[in-house]
């Protein structure tokens, strides 16, 4: 069904590479990462292959997650790209995004890991994936509905979530709208990690040594999808971590605040938890998480990960006023975004249930 797209080697490190667009750097990049589908860093867009509107997938990692990239990118390292076969048919974007879940249906699984591996494309390419069929072929009319469907039902699932929590107020306070145009003004400070958090391991809690979908406990791992939520479980009750914490995934870096109990998949991962009573707000504990991350990212790696003993020497800076962290500033910032960043996904869902609509009545 699919062909992998040869691509021109690309002699640069990731960790040489810038991961905003800057300069002639401006080509996004795929490695085996499962952050942004992949693409962290930008390389210049001379001598590249320049790809668009194919699958990627990772070919070294501990998640083998397939994704259809519809903007231009490159192959840099651990990853491939893959694409239909047949000259005489395109896939939509629509039906790409049904044939990503199928294959991740046989690819992205929990066998599978940085020790574990499934290999690159010699081993996927044998791989059997099941596609809907109707008179003996395949129904891509089926996967494009389906998927436009199914937008249309988020779409609308959204829009009752908004109405119900009241998340369609985005109005900005004047104290939101005051820290954003602030913003460049503010002084930070280093601080040592060890000083503002109580840090520990977690426990390791094996994929096969649970039940998923078992419980209602979030059960945890490194990537960045669904809060690093894997699964939902039932466990021992000793073997449970304590909430209102940041989780740092050890070997891949990904940090999230996590707001409930939860049980970890690897004991290289860590825990923080705040000292001081005023910074164990959610929106203070997500601000200290982004500023844990911004400090660290270029630091950390697959090569080098992350360790408990490693992260008793690290700094984080931090935003300070009359010479002490300020509280209040993590809490109205992260408030103010939250509300940004709400507004866009409600403009977003409002611009596709119009079109939804638009396309529901042409259809009729």
């Amino acid at each position: 069904m699919f062909e992998r797209i040869k691509t021109n080697k690309l002699l640069y490190k990731a960790d040489n590479l810038p991961k905003c667009a800057t300069g002639k750097y401006t080509l996004p990049c795929l490695t085996s990462s499962f952050n942004n589908q992949g693409l962290n860093y930008y390389v210049p867009r001379n001598g590249a292959t320049i790809l668009k509107d194919v699958i990627s997938i990772p070919s070294n990692s501990d998640v083998y997650r397939a994704y259809f990239q519809s903007r231009e990118f490159t192959v840099l390292s651990d990853a491939y790209a893959i694409r239909w076969k047949s000259d005489e048919f395109m896939p939509s974007p629509n039906q790409y995004l049904f044939m990503v879940m199928c294959i991740n249906k046989v690819t992205d699984l929990p066998i599978y890991s940085y020790k574990n591996k499934l290999g690159g494309w010699n081993v996927v390419k044998d791989k059997y994936i099941q596609l809907p069929k109707s008179d003996g072929k395949i129904n891509f009319v089926f996967m494009e509905n389906f998927i436009a469907e199914l937008e249309a039902q988020h779409v609308a699932e959204l829009e009752a979530y908004f109405s119900v929590t009241g998340l369609n107020d985005t109005q900005l306070s004047i104290e939101e709208e005051q820290v954003l145009m602030d913003f460049d003004k503010i002084k930070w400070e280093e601080y040592k990690i060890v000083d503002i958090f109580v840090i520990k391991n977690t426990h390791n809690i094996l994929s096969q040594d649970v039940k998923y979908n078992s419980g209602t406990v979030p059960y945890l791992g490194a990537g960045t999808k669904d809060n690093s939520v894997i699964s939902f479980v039932s466990y021992k009750e000793s073997c449970k971590e304590k909430g209102q914490c940041i989780f740092i995934a050890g070997k891949t870096f990904v940090v999230t605040y996590q707001k409930e109990d939860f049980y970890s998949n690897d004991s290289h991962n860590l825990v923080l938890y705040v000292k001081d009573d005023r910074l164990k707000r959610k929106f203070s504990q997500l601000a200290l998480a982004t500023c844990i991350y911004k400090s660290l990212n270029n630091k950390y790696s697959w090569g080098n990960s992350i360790s408990f003993h490693k992260i008793q020497s690290d700094m984080v800076f931090l935003p300070v006023k009359n010479g002490e962290i300020d509280f209040d500033f993590m809490r109205t910032i992260i408030s103010a975004v939250h509300k940004l960043v709400i507004k866009e996904v409600f403009l977003h869902a409002d611009r596709k249930s119009k079109a939804t609509r638009k396309g529901v009545s042409n259809n009729k």
